[in-house]
């Protein structure tokens, strides 16, 4: 008897939608804000910013997050960190790094 794999949400690349609502609940956790919070923020809304105020120890957890779920390595990919900006621009790099490895 063989065990059938069963396809689970890590096996299938995530769209836009799924990482933008992951990411705003890693972003919340490592910038310790409340999550439903953080959902209504708009998606330009700066990281580093006074809305969110990530610290860089926040930020270093949140990239730690981001690689562990993802598999995404922000800091070794995009070594200016133009990504986190913002919101959309986490979102969106992530979402293009997990499609192409």
């Amino acid at each position: 008897m063989t065990d059938a794999h069963i396809p689970s949400s890590m096996d299938r690349t995530p769209d836009r939608a799924t990482v933008d609502r992951e990411l705003r609940s890693m972003i919340a956790e490592a910038a310790r804000l409340d999550p439903a919070a953080v959902d209504r923020l708009p998606a330009d809304t700066e990281l580093f910013g006074p809305l969110i105020g990530l610290t860089s120890l926040a930020g270093v957890t949140l990239l730690g997050a981001v690689h562990t779920r993802f598999g995404v390595d922000v800091a070794a990919l995009d070594l200016s960190l133009d990504s986190l900006q913002s919101i959309a621009t986490l979102t969106d790099f992530v979402t293009e790094h997990v499609k192409h490895g």
